[in-house]
């Protein structure tokens, strides 16, 4: 999902690059940007991108006839940014072709479960396990199998691992596996933190005080080694 191509676009330069930022912190590492309706249909038909963001409210063309355009020749799905909430803005949008609607102000986090719901729907990922030293984990079911032994991931072990995952073989800061597991208010929380890598260490390593999958990087963060990544 991570690998991904988004396309957003809005007249707005302070939320382009904020909406830009989310996207990156949250791991996606493919982000494309437009700043008017002509950009962003020249810049979809030379890259293709797999998700468009698009702002409806732009001077010249609007977010309402960029998409009308795409729609003509592409099924790409297109997530709709609007200010303004009147019901025949919305209608307007579906009517269009849109795949979904998102009103300003929005939490980052709307943003991004809309976003990945569209993902998963479009692009339905074939095997979401994921192989390590000792053990598999089960994306879909929440679950690690170390040999005979089944353990459920809690919510929280679950969006530590996706992060770490979206990033393996790299090293992920401290910092942003708090942000994914308490927001952006994160500051306080490495200690609880602390306590939920240690559940899920006990969940995939064969000995928790020495794992070989879930490593510490001293004073950076953590980095999480799968089979078959270098």
């Amino acid at each position: 999902m991570y690998d991904k191509t988004i396309l957003v676009v809005d007249d707005e330069t302070d939320l382009l690059e904020a909406l830009q930022s989310i996207f990156s912190r949250a791991g996606y590492q493919h982000i494309l940007t437009a700043t008017s309706g002509a950009a962003a249909l020249k810049i979809w038909e030379e890259k293709q991108p797999d998700i468009i963001i698009l702002d409806v409210m732009m001077p010249g063309m609007d977010g309402f006839e960029v998409l009308k355009e795409i729609r003509k020749t592409s099924k790409v799905p297109v997530l709709m940014l609007t200010a303004r909430g009147e019901a025949d803005d919305k209608f307007a949008g579906f009517e269009n072709g849109a795949d979904d609607y998102l009103l300003k102000p929005f939490l980052p986090k709307e943003l991004l479960f809309r976003v990945q719901a569209i993902l998963k729907r479009v692009y339905p990922e074939k095997d979401r396990t994921v192989y390590l030293d000792a053990a598999t984990v089960n994306l879909e079911k929440a679950e690690v199998r170390r040999g005979d032994e089944v353990f459920p991931l809690t919510a929280k072990e679950l969006a530590l691992f996706e992060k770490l995952y979206q990033n393996a073989g790299r090293i992920v800061t401290t910092g942003s596996l708090c942000e994914a597991i308490c927001g952006e208010f994160w500051q306080g929380y490495e200690k609880t933190l602390s306590t939920h890598l240690r559940h899920l260490r006990e969940k995939i390593e064969c000995d928790p005080s020495k794992p070989v999958s879930l490593v510490t990087v001293k004073g950076v963060g953590y980095r999480l080694n799968i089979k078959g990544a270098k």
